[in-house]
């Protein structure tokens, strides 16, 4: 699907109205004024690119066997890797290597969502129950409670996963339906009434993936590919489930497993089918720059959808974590916002951020998981990155350095 045909009407109505008026740009014409948002984006702090490799030697040192980072911003790409992509051949770290990207994919099956929002496919204040009759026990669950991960669904991940490497051992081929892993869910208790306290679910993007197949007719593979990958040109981004293999240059994902000194277990090949919608997309540091400043810049959604999706509400009590719909906001230590997603999948941790005018973005990735220091430490390269060398004592007294607060779990996690 092109890019919003509004957005695409309202360019080709300026550039008429200006060629009506005798409003030509000359050859040799000073530059005009930087618009508010570029204003800003140029007053910015420079990125840390020390800072950015100290938070991934952390992360290796925590026990990533690599790491990399790409920044994005009005003056240019800045890249970094450390260690290496694969342990067997000893390939260091490549910044064009593909990996999977976990709940990344939450924002992508979000936009999709949304996309069919603005085309009056469904309503975010609707029951669920509307689309998929019968599916959910409980008809006050909205579409954008599961958006928000304010469904009450358990996560179906904490008992599949409770034992680490046995847990994925188990499913690490296997094909779920979406009706399964839902119903793996409803096995459990429910987290709380609907609309109430927020807790992260990766159920509610189980859902989110059964409403786009009922709504576009089609699987979700399709839906990224027309309404994102390709109108974005992301070339090394995909769905390939249930196919475990990562096509071209990669990364290989390294497991921790729950005792200490076992060794690392290569889980580079799965299927994901126990995420699909809610974690199963591959991608490459570069695409996941494009498609978080194309999101936040406003070439996939109405200004006003993407005021909705980036409306936020705590995470937590840190004052620091905010979540929207299917988007997480961290409020970093020098006052700069950053819109996006952290990703878990066996194997891989993933950041992917960008400010809000979308005019600077940062993706980081780490080949280990169920090692909590390792994540918190990638989360490092945020603050590197977007802050610069301004420390949290630069903005205000209550400001807290990000870096060191705990990863969020996207996943349940041993250590």
């Amino acid at each position: 699907m092109p890019l919003s045909s509004h957005r695409r009407l309202a360019v080709s109505t300026t550039l008429i109205a200006a060629l009506a008026a005798g409003v030509v740009p000359a050859a040799g014409a000073s530059a005009s004024p930087l618009s508010p948002a570029a204003a800003a984006s140029s007053s910015a702090p420079a990125p840390d690119m020390g800072g950015v490799v100290a938070a991934l030697n952390s992360a290796r040192a925590d026990g990533a066997p690599g790491a990399m980072a790409r920044f994005s911003g009005p003056e240019g790409v800045e890249s970094r890797t450390v260690g290496v992509r694969d342990r067997v051949s000893g390939a260091p770290m490549d910044i064009r290597a593909r990996f999977r990207i976990g709940s990344v994919s939450k924002t992508f099956s979000t936009v999709v969502l949304l996309q069919l929002v603005e085309e009056g496919r469904l309503e975010l204040d609707a029951p669920v129950d509307r689309y998929l009759p019968g599916l959910l026990p409980d008809d006050r669950i909205t579409v954008r409670h599961l958006l928000t991960h304010r469904s009450g669904l358990a996560d179906y991940t904490n008992a599949m996963f409770a034992d680490t490497v046995p847990g994925f051992e188990a499913v690490r081929n296997r094909v779920f339906g979406y009706r399964e892993l839902v119903g793996l869910s409803l096995d459990e208790p429910r987290t709380g009434r609907p609309g109430a306290a927020y807790k992260y679910s990766n159920t509610n993007f189980v859902v989110v993936g059964m409403l786009i197949e009922k709504l576009t007719g089609g699987p979700v593979s399709k839906a990224y590919e027309q309404r994102v990958f390709e109108p974005l040109g992301l070339r090394d981004t995909s769905y390939v489930h249930p196919d475990t293999r990562i096509e071209g240059l990669h990364v290989r994902g390294y497991l921790h497993p729950d005792a200490d000194g076992d060794p690392l277990v290569d889980s580079t090949e799965q299927t994901v089918s126990w995420a699909q919608s809610a974690g199963a997309v591959i991608s490459s540091p570069a695409d996941l720059n494009t498609f978080t400043s194309a999101l936040m810049g406003g070439r996939l959604l109405s200004p006003a959808m993407l005021e909705a999706m980036t409306t936020v509400t705590p995470a937590d009590t840190t004052g620091t974590r905010f979540y929207g719909l299917g988007l997480r906001r961290y409020d970093l230590s020098c006052g700069t916002r950053v819109y996006g997603h952290t990703g878990t999948v066996q194997g891989f941790y993933t950041y992917a951020f960008s400010t809000r005018d979308g005019l600077r973005s940062l993706s980081a990735m780490a080949n280990t998981s169920n090692h909590g220091a390792a994540n918190t430490a990638l989360g490092g390269t945020l603050e590197a990155a977007f802050c610069g060398g301004k420390k949290a004592a630069a903005s205000s007294p209550a400001a807290r350095d990000f870096s060191s607060l705990p990863a969020e779990r996207d996943l349940p996690e041993r250590h």
